[in-house]
């Protein structure tokens, strides 16, 4: 099938890159000088584990080319998909700027009949947008579906998402154009959910929600852990073994962040606000979020007898592993509020350092995690990368001022960490 993929982000690159591995023949749009030079070259913009290594073999097979021209994929492509970003408006609410403006392109451009699928994250009623704007360059009803098919892959094993996804989810008016969705996905073999287009938009806003849920519950419940003196990871295995409820998003930790959860939680409570809805159980889903750091940082704190002059040493700075990306990472918020108290921070993280330094040029930033003890009076762990799983923790406090540990993904046991000489301190003890 020959398919058009405007957008190279995390969505629309390995959306494009999977399709062509399967055989199909895919045209990625990308709008940015830079970011096009790069992925013709096979260096993807991103950070993913996979995706390069695929990236070059689909366009040395011929299966994917990489474009400037939304026009040249409208013209050869049955399927185009819109993958651009939908970033929070000061308000919020999505942005649906790029989302419009793309639409506005592929209508102007229409010669044959072509299904565009959304697949960005987008609110209720974006389907119907997209139509009404394609419909008003002219294009006759007959030309075109709009059909919602939302993405639910993970940063860090986008690869695998896309090609073993749980479900695939096709909201469509007309059963042809999901048909045509349908035989695009056939290799996949993964259960196909059919529905209405408001419905599909609905489904990826409340599926993250609701994971979102399950993480503020426990960092929630983790709190009351360390007031009574309960162990949240026993707490977490008990409640979880109810297979009702299951132990995934279970982890007590730090917090969520990313670009999906923040962004579709916030999404997820306008929407219902612009429908006349206080999504109140959403709003203190974030409110917990939002403390679970800034808690963890009180006890940094009262620990040290306050953050003045403290070096501290962080493990880890993306939102998570195996990837880059620092949107809404706690890191950041780690940074801020040790530097604005008038301590400093040297820093260790496998791929996202670049990405920290150019907010924050002034921090020293190490090669090798060991590094981050010297001299400092404390370390906070706070990405679980798996090069940190196996350290040699005597040696990681041998260097310190005095050997602290604040783990704040309960990546280690206390045992191991006191035995190494830490005191140590984690979320829900």
């Amino acid at each position: 099938m020959r398919v058009g993929v405007v957008g190279t982000g995390y969505v629309g690159l390995v959306t494009g890159i999977v399709l062509a591995e399967l055989g199909n023949d895919v045209i990625c749009v990308e709008k940015d000088l830079a970011k096009l030079d790069l992925l013709r070259q096979g260096i993807p913009p991103i950070y993913e584990p996979g995706v390069e290594e695929m990236l070059r073999r689909v366009l040395g097979s011929g299966h994917l080319k990489i474009s400037d021209s939304i026009e040249q994929a409208v013209h050869v492509c049955e399927v185009v998909f819109i993958a651009v970003g939908t970033p929070p408006a000061e308000d919020g609410s999505p942005d649906l700027t790029a989302v419009k403006a793309v639409a506005t392109e592929i209508g102007k451009h229409i010669r044959h009949h072509t299904v565009i699928v959304n697949k960005s994250t987008v609110p209720v009623g974006t389907g119907d947008l997209v139509e009404k704007i394609i419909l008003d360059q002219g294009v006759l009803p007959s030309m075109f579906d709009v059909v919602s098919n939302p993405e639910f892959l993970r940063e860090g094993s986008a690869i695998q998402d896309t090609l073993n996804p749980d479900r695939i989810v096709i909201g469509s008016k007309r059963n042809e154009a999901a048909d045509l969705l349908r035989e695009l996905y056939a290799p996949m073999e993964a259960q196909t959910i059919v529905t209405d287009l408001s419905s599909a938009e609905l489904i990826k806003y409340s599926a993250n929600a609701f994971l979102a849920m399950k993480i503020s519950f426990i960092n929630a419940v983790s709190r009351v852990c360390e007031l009574c003196g309960a162990n949240v990871a026993d707490v977490a295995a008990g409640i979880g073994s109810d297979k009702r409820i299951g132990n995934q998003f279970l982890h007590a930790g730090l917090g969520w962040g990313g670009s999906c959860f923040p962004k579709d939680v916030q999404g997820m409570i306008k929407t219902a606000e612009r429908l006349n809805y206080d999504f109140q159980l959403l709003k203190a889903v974030v409110e917990i979020n939002e403390s679970q750091t800034v808690e963890f940082l009180r006890r940094v704190e009262a620990r040290l007898g306050g953050l003045a002059n403290k070096k501290i040493g962080l493990m880890g700075l993306a939102f998570k592993a195996n990837t880059d990306d620092i949107r809404d990472a706690k890191s950041i918020v780690i940074i801020d509020t040790v530097l604005a108290a008038g301590g400093s921070i040297v820093a260790y993280d496998p791929v996202a350092a670049e990405n920290v330094r150019k907010t924050y040029p002034n921090i020293q930033y190490v090669e090798n995690v060991y590094e981050v003890s010297d001299g400092s009076d404390a370390i906070i762990l706070v990405t679980e990368w798996n090069e940190f799983r196996q350290l040699d923790l005597s040696r990681l406090a041998a260097c310190m001022k005095e050997p602290i540990l604040f783990d704040g993904r309960r990546l280690y046991s206390r045992k191991a960490a006191e035995h190494a000489g830490f005191e140590y301190h984690t979320v829900g003890e």
